[in-house]
């Protein structure tokens, strides 16, 4: 780390680097001492909550839709079959 460590060079060391974690920190200790805000807030009862939409959709069979060819089955066991060769 340093060629000759000497304590002043160890105590510098802690010293910036208990500074630079302090100052890092400061704003969350500024913060939790004076909150910006008065916390959570409370739901109001007049608010217009609506359901979504997802109950109106359709459901679609995917598994009839994405039936793969018999060719391009073979083809891409051919070319896993090949990968095992390739290491020389």
């Amino acid at each position: 780390m340093f060629p000759n460590p000497t304590p002043t060079t160890f105590i510098m060391l802690i010293l910036g680097v208990s500074t630079f974690i302090f100052i890092m920190l400061l704003p969350a200790l500024l913060e939790l001492k004076r909150p910006k805000d008065a916390g959570p807030r409370m739901i109001a009862d007049d608010a217009n909550f609506t359901q979504p939409k997802i109950r109106n959709m359709p459901i679609v069979n995917v598994e009839e839709e994405q039936g793969f060819d018999q060719i391009l089955i073979k083809r891409i066991a051919d070319v896993i079959a090949v990968l095992p060769n390739l290491e020389v």
